[in-house]
Formats: C-alpha cells, structure tokens, sequence
C-alpha cells in the first residue's frame, strides 16, 4: 500500500490536525502522549458515569494502547520498552472515550471495528498501528515520562504520561471519513479466498 503524505504533529491536536489526515498516511508526533489498557478504559468511562474527573486532560490528546516496561531510577521512571497492545480489546470502550474526553488519536495495533471508526468520524479522530515488535523504537522516541496515574491498577494498566518525539512512524488506518484499512484488508482477503476455494471446486 501507498501511502498519500507524512505529517509531523504536535500535540495537543486539533480537529483540523485529523481531519486532514487519509488512511494510509504516516504520522510521527511530538508532545505528550497517555498509555491505556483495558482497565484503565473501564475507570476512565466508571469516573465519567459517577462526575468524577480523569486525572489526565485528554481534550486533543492521544492515547497510547500500551503496558509499557518501566524503571524507576531514583525518583524518576524511565520506560525500556513500549509497544503497542492489540487495540481489540478496547474496541468495547473507544468510541465512548472518544466521544466523551475529547481524544483526537487512538495508537495501538490490530485494528478496532465499526463502532470505533464511526466515532472517528463523527467526532474528528483518527486510529494509528504503531509497528509490532518494535518496543524500543518506541521507548527511543520517549525522551521522559512526565508522571504515572492510576498505580494501583499495576503498571501495565496505569495511565503512562510520556513526552515523545517524532514518535513513530504512525500508519493511520482509520481515518474522520470512517475509512478502516484493517476491514478492508481483511475483506480483500476474504474474497481472494473465495475466488481460489472456487478454483479448486470447494464449496
């Protein structure tokens, strides 16, 4: 696949930042970026429901589908590895995430569904696969983690607060047009099954 166009971006991003952006595009970013697993999802949307506040501002912010490796050296942590976790999981949760906390960039890998997709474009969103097995070249891009929420869910579940740089490269495969790369794909696929299972005369 093609890509259209690289962009470099800043974070916290606005709603003209992702609606320019197309599926197949690459996006590196600098600012602060927040990690989020399962649980940390199923807080954020229980404080939502009871009025409480979310201790980070995810108003333009990104979220990061990860439970990264960390250190504490003195007083500061230090993260060693920090790839992606399969964004499936949180398909449940994202598009109220979305909606509610104002977030502008969903990274992970795997790609999410429908319900996702159409919260990307309603609201002005995009989806990214950060590269798998590529857990250092993502702690490379961290240049610190600014602070750490939400402990107790234990690290890989907490809220990572990183400041990165040129973090990436970012494919966006859910685009604000509700384009979804990974449907396609698998789509494509399906049909190429199908065309070779009639070849073969299997039914």
């Amino acid at each position: 696949m093609i890509y259209v166009a690289v962009y470099k971006l800043k974070t916290p991003l606005s709603e003209a930042d992702v609606r320019k952006l197309r599926a197949g595009d690459i996006v590196y970013l600098t600012g602060t970026i927040v990690t989020a697993r399962d649980a940390a999802h199923r807080r954020m949307l229980d404080y939502l429901k009871e009025g409480k506040p979310i201790p980070v501002d995810l108003v333009g912010g990104v979220i990061y589908h990860c439970g990264p490796v960390v250190q504490k050296l003195d007083d500061q942590w230090v993260a060693l590895a920090a790839g992606p976790t399969t964004s499936a999981r949180m398909d449940l949760y994202e598009a109220d995430i979305i909606k509610n906390l104002g977030v502008r960039m969903v990274i992970g890998k795997g790609g999410m569904g429908a319900r996702t997709a159409q919260a990307c474009k309603e609201y002005g969103a995009v989806y990214a696969y950060f590269t798998g097995g590529a857990a250092v070249l993502a702690a490379n891009a961290i240049k610190r983690i600014v602070r750490v929420e939400w402990l107790d869910l234990g690290i890989p579940e907490a809220l990572w607060v990183f400041e990165v740089e040129d973090f990436g490269p970012l494919l966006i495969t859910i685009d604000s047009e509700g384009r979804n790369l990974t449907e396609e794909v698998v789509e494509q696929a399906r049909k190429k099954r199908d065309e070779v299972l009639k070849k073969l005369g299997v039914t």
